[in-house]
């Protein structure tokens, strides 16, 4: 072999093999658990860091999370091509996984409130700094996450030799599984991070925590790669063939361009046009991926669905109730019901029903399996649109923009009177009115307060404490430090955790029981006496209530759009796989990543532009659009005709080169020739 050939491939000076695999590919297994776990950990409560630590509300939130996700679908195909061109894919991960380190802990760094929080009240001064440094950590992030996408799978299959088949495949299951275990895992620890309270000056929930130890894993991550960079094989840099096919697409449209006049004949196919340039066998292949790339069009409209189970899912979840008796559930770990019913549907579905089909005679061919599982997808928001319903009748009612919310509480110890835009409320001893809404313009202008009226307004959820004694009083509820709060004032807010009260005084009015969502407001009256018995003065009033409906009833929908995913997700791969030629499966796999890229942008676009005033009919607006693009997408599936690569290529090595002139003139979009029956109905498995 020549220099430059033999650099084309760099092999390890003593390659070791454990039980038939080579050595290296348990450091690539431990790398994608770590990966996918410091991923999908920061994933699972980034909807509610933007909620509830930066204060944004429930679009902005869900807008910038789609953003994110698009962004991680998006760089793959950049990823792709400064691997294949340029650096090769074991530099190309070890670079970007340390970009994507940087990008996590930055992200961590990002949510530390007491950085700004200079007057140590538990609120960042300067939210503007956060936001701007959660923005470069989410950036670097997505670079990082999408730039190894295409590699890290690809590299694992580079370790076997031609002669390892076998291998190979267990390895992309044994791969696959431990992508599903990272996500599991994830998905059920960071929620429980989130919910700790840390903090220098002030108890938070703990948001650094939990995006900290995804940034501890990847940085493992990264350092178990490089322990194995000796027994690896590493392929060199090979061109992108992914360029090659938009230079080839690139030339026939111009080349058509330029000869649009009637004086030149006709081609049969517009890619033919490329003729002049490119090779006949390139460009029958660019034609079979264009065929292809063309069914997925419709495809976006699932993702836009699917990946909204970490947002709106997430979101609805806030309002339910998440004790489910000998464990409670935080909001973001009931996204964890998704990877758990995957790990026990796939193997049944593969098992059980695909045969079972098979033997009642179904013809259920790979773009039928897709169109089922777009139609579930869709009956999950429906089933998420019903909750929803059944969620907004518990829910407070919330101000308009152009209203105003107030709530009095009386301090006197008699019956006080308040007369507000022409109604009089009576409020009795130490109580509160109920929550009164207003135009905005009426309460300003005729608002009273007075001597010890206190105006109480109802922003947010948690407790809070309003002084009515004669001197100010220094309150500490459990490990948070509330402060002195100052004759007739109130303290701010406080989240407190779900669960039981206890005051040293047994009997206490305050002993109860502290349900998810709930909101108090603690009074502390003018004969309020220090000592024992002093819990047993303090008045609870009630701002919200309790969520009532259970978290329990979000598993129909995860049901649903979980068996969706299974019978879409992973029968798209597969066929695009089967549909692709031997050296465009790239290709193909960048244009599925595409589609899940678009889908997030449809969110975006429709939670920006949407504005719609309940978030039921958000989710019915989604489950029409996805069902009449699952109608559209039947219809190009029912036109399409499975065809076998390998049989088009053959037949280009088998002829001459006047027989390869002469099926290129003859090959069409339409004309393809068709797989055997046999090959309709049975697609070549491959899930990564």
């Amino acid at each position: 072999l020549s220099d430059k050939e033999e650099g084309k491939r760099k092999k390890s000076k003593s390659k070791v093999d454990c039980c038939g695999f080579p050595l290296s590919i348990f450091f690539i297994v431990v790398n994608e658990f770590c990966e996918r776990f410091s991923y999908y950990g920061m994933k699972a409560v980034l909807v509610l860091y933007f909620r509830y630590f930066l204060q944004w509300d429930d679009d902005l939130a869900t807008t910038i999370y789609h953003t994110f996700v698009a962004l991680c679908y998006l760089t793959p195909i950049l990823g792709a091509i400064v691997a294949d061109s340029w650096l090769g894919k074991f530099k190309t991960i070890v670079y970007l996984s340390v970009v994507y380190t940087i990008g996590q802990a930055i992200l961590a760094v990002s949510a530390i409130h007491d950085i700004t929080d200079l007057d140590h009240n538990g609120k960042p001064d300067s939210m503007a700094f956060h936001v701007a440094l959660s923005m470069v950590g989410l950036s670097l992030i997505a670079l990082g996450t999408g730039g190894i996408k295409p590699c890290v799978s690809a590299f694992g299959g580079d370790q076997f030799e031609d002669q390892q088949e076998k291998q190979r495949s267990t390895f992309f299951s044994i791969f696959y599984i431990s992508i599903n275990a990272g996500s599991l895992l994830s998905t059920l620890i960071t929620p429980i991070l989130r919910a700790q309270e840390c903090g220098i000056n002030s108890q938070q929930k703990c948001y650094p925590l939990a995006f900290g130890v995804p940034a501890v894993l990847m940085a493992v991550a990264l350092v178990v790669f490089i322990m194995g960079s000796n027994m690896y094989t590493k392929a060199a840099p090979k061109g992108n063939i992914m360029l090659e096919v938009c230079r080839c697409i690139g030339f026939a449209i111009k080349n058509r361009f330029q000869h649009r006049s009637k004086r030149y004949p006709k081609r049969e196919h517009w890619m033919d046009w490329a003729n002049e340039k490119y090779d006949k066998l390139l460009i029958a292949q660019v034609k079979i991926v264009l065929k292809v790339l063309f069914l997925y069009i419709p495809l976006p409209m699932f993702w836009a669905l699917f990946d909204q189970q970490g947002s709106r899912w997430t979101l609805q979840a806030t309002t339910m109730d998440g004790n489910f008796g000998a464990f409670k559930v935080e909001p973001d770990q009931m996204q964890i019901v998704n990877p758990l019913l995957i790990l026990a549907m796939v193997p049944l579905v593969d098992s059980v029903v695909y045969p079972l089909t098979k033997k009642c005679g179904l013809n259920f061919t790979p773009l039928r399996r897709m169109t089922v599982g777009m139609f579930m997808a869709g009956l999950a928001f429906i089933a998420a649109a019903l909750l929803q319903i059944q969620i907004d009748k518990t829910l407070p009612t919330f101000p308009s923009a152009s209203q105003s919310q107030v709530k009095f509480l009386n301090l006197e110890n008699s019956v006080l009177p308040v007369t507000v835009d022409g109604a009089t409320y009576s409020i009795q001893p130490f109580q509160a009115c109920q929550t009164l809404s207003f135009p905005s313009t009426a309460v300003l202008n005729t608002l009273p307060v007075s001597g010890r009226d206190t105006v109480c307004w109802n922003l947010s959820s948690g407790s809070r404490l309003v002084n009515g004694f004669e001197a100010e009083v220094n309150i500490t509820a459990g490990s948070k430090d509330l402060g002195f709060i100052p004759q007739f004032g109130f303290s701010n807010y406080t989240q407190l955790p779900e669960g039981t009260t206890k005051n040293p005084h047994k009997k206490s009015p305050t002993n109860g029981y502290l349900g998810f969502g709930s909101s108090y407001t603690l009074l502390i009256p003018g004969d309020f006496s220090f000592g024992p018995e002093c819990a047993k003065t303090i008045r609870p009033i009630e701002d919200i209530k309790p969520n009532t409906v259970h978290m329990a009833w979000q598993i129909p929908q995860y049901f649903l759009m979980t068996t969706g995913e299974v019978v879409f997700s992973v029968t798209g791969l597969e066929f695009s796989y089967s549909q692709a030629p031997s050296n465009m499966k790239s290709v193909l796999q960048a244009g599925w990543l595409l589609t899940v890229a678009v889908g997030n942008i449809i969110v975006l676009i429709v939670a920006e532009a949407g504005q719609l005033p309940d978030q039921w009919a958000e989710y019915v607006l989604f489950a029409s659009l996805l069902i009449c693009v699952c109608v559209i997408f039947s219809i190009m599936a029912y036109f399409y005709t499975y065809i076998d690569p390998m049989e088009i290529e053959a037949q280009f090595a088998e002829g001459g080169p006047q027989d390869k002139e002469e099926k290129s003139k003859n090959l069409s979009m339409t004309d393809v020739i068709p797989a055997s029956e046999d090959k309709k109905s049975e697609v070549k498995q491959s899930r990564i």
